[in-house]
């Protein structure tokens, strides 16, 4: 008997009709690492991406096909921009015969970055999440998260101390769901422009001179990181809807100082990208 004689008689559980009359919201797989290609404004950039991809299941239906998500990945072997993960999710709703679904897409995200005052070029990494989403409406939901590290310099050690003031590296976390295309780079861009510095991946003594002092020029409390970004964000018209957090690892306590804030339009979705610590 040939192989596809003896695959042709292999049962598919997964087909048959459940009797418990119970739709799933999600069903899929969780945790896949795989390498992806973002094409990004300066060029293609490979990387390592975890995801998660699942898909509505009808209440007839017992199970899904998992092995089918895996196939979609391994058919979009090009790189991928924000359009293209649109393409991909509308594949594996198609692949998966599901009238909705979702992707989630973690990876880390390097940008070359020129030191301020020598011009030294380094890359420095951002933590980056796409949530790509069919409703059952057939409407397309896109979601960006982005963790940016910055410096804040403690506006209150400033006002007291006779001299410096105390410093420390925070996070700002920026989820929008956005109304069109909107480079990373861009809303990186809203958070280092709003916090008291910029960090970079490579300074020479000139370079650490500035950011000391810039830093010192511009104190910020963590309450006022996330309420300069979402003013910032409020004006940005590729932005539907925002949210945004920002934790300061305090330099002189043994805890970290947190806020968030969201748009009056808030996300249609729980918050599940919180700052990594």
């Amino acid at each position: 008997m040939y192989a596809s004689q003896r695959h042709a008689l292999l049962p598919d559980i997964q087909s048959r009709t459940d009797p418990r009359g119970l739709a799933l919201d999600q069903v899929g797989i969780k945790g896949v690492r795989y390498p992806v290609t973002i094409d990004t404004p300066a060029g293609l950039q490979p990387t390592v991406a975890t995801l998660t991809m699942t898909v509505s299941l009808p209440a007839a239906a017992k199970g899904t096909h998992m092995s089918r998500f895996i196939e979609v990945l391994a058919a979009h072997a090009g790189a991928l921009d924000q359009a293209g993960f649109r393409t991909l999710v509308h594949d594996m709703l198609r692949r998966l015969n599901a009238d909705a679904g979702s992707i989630t897409m973690a990876f880390p995200y390097f940008i070359r970055k020129t030191a301020p005052i020598s011009g030294e070029a380094s890359l420095l990494d951002y933590d980056v999440v796409w949530h790509g989403e069919f409703r059952h409406d057939d409407t397309y939901h896109f979601h960006v998260h982005v963790t940016v590290p910055v410096t804040s310099l403690c506006p209150c050690s400033k006002e007291i101390s006779d001299y410096g003031a105390h410093n420390q590296r925070s996070l700002i976390g920026i989820e929008a769901e956005l109304a069109r295309n909107m480079p990373l780079e861009d809303l990186v861009g809203i958070a280092e422009r709003n916090a008291s510095c910029e960090v970079y991946g490579l300074l020479k003594r000139p370079d650490e001179k500035y950011v000391t002092e810039h830093a010192y020029d511009n104190p910020k409390f963590v309450e006022d990181l996330v309420r300069d970004v979402a003013l910032a964000l409020e004006h940005e018209p590729r932005v539907a809807a925002w949210r945004v957090e920002a934790e300061n690892f305090e330099s002189i306590h043994n805890h970290s100082a947190f806020a968030s804030v969201s748009s009056r339009n808030a996300l249609g979705r729980p918050a599940v990208y919180a700052v990594k610590s």
